[in-house]
């Protein structure tokens, strides 16, 4: 009688086990295919918006551009060297920038854009090479890149998608290399909170982007690590320089 209370307690077990681990592996499968699905909507959403404005980007980001945007840029290619990937290149605005004598590679998912990227890398005689490309799966190997770049992009993706597209710019990182963000961020300041509010609904439109994209705050369980912070034009833009986590190794 013990005994085979005892065996069939121990069956009972292991098939509570066995459910737990199906429903475990259910729910794993569940998670991720919503977010691999939130993940095609969103990416879908951002490149038919930037078809669509292609040929207008240039125009309606002008006075942007010549005011203080082409100034961060510079700042910001200043810090690039060895080999470096432009993530969402669009048009190429920050094509004048490139360091000299060094290999560029630039990507982004909008053909539209890219277009556009091309005529204006044949007219600065860039040396750049353009490619069609999803930033949350880039098809190069690990450790490929010195410098990684990306100017007002991953504002255009949501929150749930920061960490994953982090991640994947620190996989095709150099160990020893620098990923480089300048972006948009939700201001801190009152009255630049209020004017944010008023311009976000044009800001989605236009660009498919927002200003409380939250990138800074998924940087480490990205396995990444802040070099250099800064805020600009009051606080409303952020400048990151990150860089793969250190691996410790043990103490001998």
């Amino acid at each position: 009688m013990n005994g085979a209370a005892s065996s069939g307690a121990c069956l009972n077990t292991n098939t509570i086990n066995t459910e737990r681990g199906t429903i475990a592996e259910m729910t794993s499968i569940s998670v991720d295919t919503n977010l691999q699905d939130d993940s095609d909507a969103s990416l879908h959403e951002v490149t038919s918006t930037y078809n669509r404005i292609a040929p207008l980007y240039d125009l309606l980001d002008a006075v942007y551009e010549r005011s203080w945007k082409s100034k961060l840029r510079g700042e910001l290619f200043a810090q690039a060297s060895g080999r470096i990937l432009d993530v969402g290149v669009g048009t190429g605005c920050n094509m004048p920038f490139y360091p000299k004598n060094t290999e560029v590679v630039g990507i982004d998912a909008s053909r539209s854009m890219l277009v556009r990227a091309r005529k204006r890398a044949q007219k600065l005689h860039a040396n750049v090479t353009l490619q069609e490309m999803n930033l949350l799966e880039l098809n190069f190997e690990d450790g490929s890149f010195d410098t990684l770049v990306a100017t007002f992009v991953l504002l255009c993706l949501p929150q749930e998608l920061q960490r994953p597209a982090l991640a994947e710019l620190g996989r095709v990182c150099a160990p020893d290399g620098r990923i480089l963000l300048l972006d948009y961020r939700q201001s801190n300041k009152k009255g630049t909170q209020i004017w944010m509010r008023c311009v976000q609904p044009w800001l989605k439109w236009a660009f498919a982007a927002s200003y409380n994209a939250g990138t800074e705050h998924h940087v480490d369980e990205a396995g990444l690590e802040i070099v250099e912070r800064k805020l600009l034009m009051g606080d409303g833009v952020i400048l990151l320089v990150l860089r793969p986590k250190q691996q410790k190794t043990a103490a001998t």
